[in-house]
């Protein structure tokens, strides 16, 4: 049985791959893009089969391994791994693509490179699949780097205007710094241990320096608190992109890496004390942003930013199955709300200020509802599917010995997460419409009906669906009193009922200059650039001007000038010996030379 399990694991996972590399080299045929949606549709049929296969087979894990070259004592091979996490992700991340895609279809159906930017979304979705399913870290470093480059072509793809080409440069750069931890523990591990097959590497000690390197490289792709500005820059790019960079693609990928390599993180305190208070200190200012932005997108970003945070928490927790139930479970709403945000803002002709929105329920009742759904799951809303994870990670940071600051932050971005979902919901469909009445809102097109549906069902039934049938190794169930139990529940009803009464307050009229003072969390980059250019550029002056004089001082001051005249002065002590012999000599010779010529 287990023979046969792994088998179908192996072969179905492996179909899926080889069926998208098909469709990519198959992309110059007409209407690319429809090929490509029912490629993803396919695969995502496909990979429910060794899924189900797992479900009856606790223990069933399949490898397969394929050398590259060899390099000398140590080879790097090409060495694929599916397990539990990764026959649950595969067909996650197909169903958030498929119906993403099946969106794109109609939301980008007039731009002329559609083919172009669908054969991006799929070499994108391929780098991921490359990650998850990688056995070893030369094949997850080929995914790693794989999403990177595909995520600034994507961020970029208005790159005629200047705010997308400097976003994708930002993203760039920001996980530049990642990758260069990422490759001091791959460059270690490649000089100290004989092989990168993950399950050896786990089996070593844990190092100070790969662990440092791992949890740098997740910190900047998942965007954690000092990485977190390219987060919220990355919506330049169209709204199909925003849905799959934040759903189930790049910005969960280093949060992957950590769940991966659990084991050497979890015999070391000080590591998992880092995580749990990056994750914190993420969660509580991303939540902050978001409270204080008007765009609709960005209130998204940061969102994902603060649910990043949570499942870094989760990690410092020494629970690193929470936080991959919450990335599956974040998958769907997540998509599902920046696919609603997308059909507004092209509904209503590029506008993006939540405050001249309001009334949308009756013009747009299927998106409105759709967004009030992905909202009340992004507030942990029982019964939804952020309820089962995310409550199951702060009843485990309330009955853990948890650094105090941390559950705090924990629980005010809770609370904020209620407020920003509720004013979200608030402008955008309740109140008075605000818009143009010359705008047609139409969203009766099945393109847009079906994706969002499959998202809706998700939003609803993913977590019940996910607590009941997989990891059952870890009960997310907890035993304590019921105060405990109740604590994110009280305090998320609780800021509810705050931001409704705002709304009473402070929401119904906008002040005129409400522009003027729209709080602009940007000013973290001019914060952070501004601080490392001006010590790095004044570091290296004073280095530069400190070698150049000593230089100049000791290759044309005083040293020189006696090395220069050392050497004649010499020559002339020589004839200089007071014997009238020499003299007579050298007069002689010069005379006899003088008369020759």
């Amino acid at each position: 049985m287990l023979l046969e399990t792994n088998l179908i694991a192996l072969g179905t996972s492996t179909l899926t791959i080889m069926l998208i590399i098909y469709t990519l080299i198959n992309s110059q045929v007409k209407h690319f893009h429809l090929l490509a949606q029912n490629t993803v549709k396919t695969a995502f049929f496909i990979s429910l089969f060794p899924l189900y296969a797992f479900l009856n087979d606790d223990n069933a894990n399949a490898s397969a391994t394929t050398t590259w070259f060899n390099l000398g004592t140590s080879g790097l091979s090409f060495t694929t791994q599916f397990d539990l996490y990764t026959l649950l992700f595969l067909p996650i991340a197909f169903l958030v693509t498929w119906s993403i895609l099946e969106f794109s279809t109609w939301y980008m159906q007039s731009d002329p490179s559609i083919d172009v930017f669908f054969k991006y979304l799929l070499i994108f979705l391929l780098a991921m699949i490359i990650l998850v399913c990688s056995g070893n870290l030369c094949l997850l470093f080929v995914g790693w780097e794989g999403v990177g480059i595909m995520s600034f072509l994507l961020i970029g793809w208005y790159h005629a205007r200047a705010n997308a080409a400097t976003a994708a440069l930002q993203a760039v750069l920001y996980n530049r710094v990642g990758d260069i931890g990422f490759l001091l523990a791959f460059c270690w591990l490649l000089t100290n241990a004989q092989s990168l097959y993950l399950p050896y590497i786990l089996s070593m000690p844990p190092y100070p320096l790969v662990l440092l390197g791992f949890i740098t490289a997740a910190a900047s792709k998942s965007a954690q608190f000092g990485f977190h500005p390219w987060l919220a820059s990355a919506m330049e790019g169209p709204t199909p992109v925003s849905a799959l960079l934040h759903s189930s693609t790049m910005v969960v990928a280093g949060i992957f890496l950590l769940i991966r390599i659990h084991p050497l993180l979890s015999p070391v305190p000080w590591a998992l004390t880092i995580c749990l208070c990056l994750g914190a200190m993420s969660t509580f200012f991303a939540a902050t942003y978001a409270l204080a932005q008007n765009d609709i997108k960005k209130i998204i970003a940061y969102s994902t930013s603060s649910q990043l945070g949570l499942m870094m928490v989760a990690i410092g927790l020494n629970l690193p199955y929470l936080a991959f139930f919450h990335i599956c479970t974040h998958a769907f709403f997540k998509a599902m709300l920046f696919l609603c945000s997308g059909l507004i803002i092209h509904s209503l002709n590029d506008e993006q200020d939540i405050r001249n929105m309001g009334g949308l329920q009756r013009a747009l009742p299927m998106t409105t509802t759709c967004l009030s759904i992905g909202s009340f799951a992004l507030m942990g809303t029982p019964f939804l599917a952020g309820f089962y994870s995310k409550d199951a990670i702060i009843e485990a940071a309330s009955t853990s010995y948890v650094n105090f600051m941390a559950l705090l932050l924990t629980l005010v971005a809770t609370a904020f997460t209620a407020v920003y979902s509720m004013r979200l919901i608030y402008f955008a469909s309740m109140m008075e419409p605000r818009v143009s009445p010359v705008l047609t809102c139409d969203e009766n097109d099945n393109r847009i009906l079906n994706s969002l549906t499959r998202l809706a069902l998700g939003s609803i039934l993913a977590g019940i669906l996910i607590f009941k049938t997989t990891l059952p190794s870890h009960p997310h169930i907890h035993t304590m009193p019921m105060y405990m139990k109740l604590t994110a529940l009280i305090v998320t009803i609780l800021a509810f009922i705050m931001a409704y009464e705002l709304t009473k307050t402070f929401w119904t009229v906008i002040p005129e200059s409400a522009a003027s003072k729209e709080f602009d969390p940007s000013f973290h980059n001019h914060l952070l650039h501004r601080a490392i250019t001006v010590v790095t550029l004044n570091s290296a002056g004073q280095i530069i001007a400190h070698v150049l004089e000593s230089i100049i001082h000791k290759k044309l001051g005083p040293d020189y000038s006696e090395r220069f005249q050392s050497t004649p002065i010499k020559v002339v002590q020589v004839t200089q010996t007071a014997r009238i012999k020499t003299y007579l000599s050298a007069f002689f010779i010069t005379l006899f030379f003088t008369i020759l010529i």
